[in-house]
């Protein structure tokens, strides 16, 4: 049975994110638009490109003017100015204005350039997301931030455009990509909400098996819980930090593996991390650590790396955007279903913490 949630600012409604099983009600949802009178752009990657874009025009194709589809090569690689670029001269080719849409059919690399792009187009159009990762659907298509990387600097161009609806089909998960947003599903119950936490462990049989009852239950349980964030604080000046949870060390682990590891594998490693730094600042106990850290195992997440140097996954994190002057603004446990934002945590401590995660040849060998 389809679910809805509204995301509301100032105590109004601004765009819903509905909950289905495929994408038959996609052009029902759209009416409101007005759509019949609008070009649409399905944007995404080589990867989705092949397995969702047709099944979606077909359901599009007869309910708008245009509908047209510009694909980029999938991965990490591609989030940068140059392909927001080839997206601009694809829309001015097609002659895109500012009452017509754009889609973002895919991962989250997907939906923060298309949201980007739409962002930036004619000064703003509309956009909608179509995730497609189990990581987008509970995580990056909701709340508006948008953007792309910058050399080494992950996310730092960037804007906050809120889409139109965020439209998310629950079963269009492949295996690594449903396990990474794990990490994602996992970050909620660490900070915000004990009881959805042990809900996870409790329904780990029923996660893994793909129970579509007890998946649409995880992702829209995992939506409320950003909303519940996103609605107090935006444009992340300050509650909407806690989401960060994981990614200052996890960014800095994904560029240096050059993008190897999804997005979520990292957040994992740095939750694993970040909950050690609670430990040793006796936040959390170590019975609560080592449960944390165990818990991402049967998910068929990491908690150890190997092949990096940790003195260059500290020189990374110094580049984060989140680092405001010489203070890292790090977020910490202060229990489970609790998490704070520190800036106080020293460089000592953040190589504590990569440490731990850290799997060298000389560990092996002991």
């Amino acid at each position: 049975m389809s679910q809805r949630l509204t995301i509301n600012q100032n105590n109004k409604p601004i765009y819903d994110i509905v909950f289905e099983q495929d994408f038959a009600a996609l052009p029902s949802e759209l009416e409101q638009f007005q759509i019949a009178d609008k070009k649409l752009c399905i944007i995404t990657d080589s990867k989705v490109n092949h397995l969702y874009s047709e099944e979606v025009c077909d359901v599009l194709k007869d309910k708008c003017k245009e509908v047209v589809v510009f694909s980029f090569p999938d991965g990490e690689k591609s989030k940068n100015l140059d392909t927001v670029k080839d997206i601009y001269e694809f829309l001015i080719q097609h002659k895109f204005d500012r009452k017509d849409m754009l889609f973002a059919l895919g991962g989250g690399v997907v939906g923060d350039i298309t949201g980007f792009a739409a962002a930036t187009y004619l000064r703003g159009i509309d956009f909608v997301q179509i995730p497609t990762t189990l990581l987008a659907q509970v995580d990056s298509s909701v709340g508006g931030k948008t953007g792309v990387d910058f050399d080494q600097y992950k996310n730092m161009v960037g804007a906050f455009h809120m889409p139109r609806l965020v439209y998310t089909n629950v079963k269009t998960l492949d295996d690594r990509q449903y396990y990474a947003g794990m990490g994602e599903v996992m970050k909620y119950g660490l900070i915000k909400n004990a009881s959805f936490y042990e809900w996870i462990l409790d329904n780990m049989y029923e996660i893994h098996e793909r129970d579509m009852d007890t998946l649409e239950d995880m992702v829209v349980k995992s939506c409320t819980y950003k909303k519940l964030v996103v609605e107090k604080d935006p444009t992340e000046k300050g509650e909407r930090a806690i989401l960060n949870f994981g990614h200052t060390i996890g960014h800095a682990i994904e560029k240096a593996k050059n993008f190897e590891l999804l997005h979520g594998e990292c957040v994992a490693l740095g939750c694993v991390a970040a909950a050690f730094i609670s430990w040793k600042r006796e936040l959390l106990s170590m019975e609560e650590y080592y449960e944390i850290r165990d818990m991402f195992v049967p998910f068929n997440l990491p908690i150890t790396i190997d092949d990096i140097d940790p003195n260059e996954i500290l020189r990374l994190i110094a580049s984060d955007k989140k680092v405001e002057g010489d203070k890292i603004k790090f977020i910490l446990l202060k229990k489970v279903g609790k998490a704070i934002i520190d800036t106080s945590v020293t460089k000592d401590e953040i190589m504590s913490g990569i440490q731990e995660i850290y799997f060298s040849e000389e560990d092996e060998h002991e």
